[in-house]
């Protein structure tokens, strides 16, 4: 399960995070100031960091420049500031990306889903089923059955893909759209059951992709 290390001062944007991080499925840790965060990354354990621009002790491109000496860990950057300037330097400092604020908490979990995506690229076999037929092809965006690829449009691809690597774990329908809003289309939490039916269309078992009455959905490797 990632590890989201979340670094901001301020404690109600840093349970707010904490709890859209959650509900998204993965590990939370905060802290308050810069050279703690350091101190946390260089442990190791981390897998993205939410960093916010204006922290005590060391500002957020002061961590970004000392990480980057040591790790490569994906850095989102939350900041205030908005002008150009300070953006460019946050990004030469080695942040991977910018969330400028007010941000949206959906906005902020399908960008750091993409991210983990892209540090973990590549066709690998699911791991929690070594000897499932499914695989996932991440780089080209296809979820294979036996080798052959499914016929999935890229939203469908993502909803399966979530729902593969997490056998038997419900979701609920506003889990499933978060995932689905990464392309910033609008559609309601009725519109993924829609998705929902076709993926179990496409898929050689329709019975893999259940229903849980009242909740939402899950995988199951029958």
């Amino acid at each position: 399960m990632p590890n989201i290390l979340i670094v901001e001062d301020d404690t109600k944007i840093a349970a707010l995070l904490a709890d859209y991080m959650s509900n998204a499925g993965w590990q939370t840790r905060c802290v308050a100031d810069g050279r703690g965060a350091v101190g946390i990354i260089r442990d190791g354990g981390i897998d993205l960091v939410l960093l916010d621009l204006m922290l005590p002790e060391l500002d957020g491109i002061g961590v970004c420049r000392e990480v980057r000496a040591f790790s490569q860990v994906p850095i989102i950057m939350l900041t205030a500031r908005v002008d150009e300037i300070d953006r460019l330097l946050g990004l030469d400092s080695g942040a991977d990306d910018y969330v400028c604020k007010p941000f949206s908490p959906r906005e902020v979990v399908a960008r750091v889903r993409v991210h983990l995506r892209r540090s973990g690229a590549g066709v690998s076999p699911v791991p929690a089923t070594p000897a499932s037929p499914f695989q996932i092809d991440r780089a080209g965006m296809r979820v294979l059955h036996n080798g052959a690829a499914l016929t999935l449009t890229p939203l469908e691809y993502r909803l399966l893909a979530e729902l593969i690597d997490n056998p038997s774990r419900v979701y609920t329908r506003q889990q499933l759209l978060d995932f689905a809003h990464q392309d910033q289309r609008d559609i309601s939490d009725r519109t993924v059951d829609s998705h929902i039916k076709n993926i179990r269309r496409k898929l050689p078992d329709a019975e893999c992709l259940q229903s849980v009455y009242g909740v939402g959905y899950r995988f199951e490797f029958l």
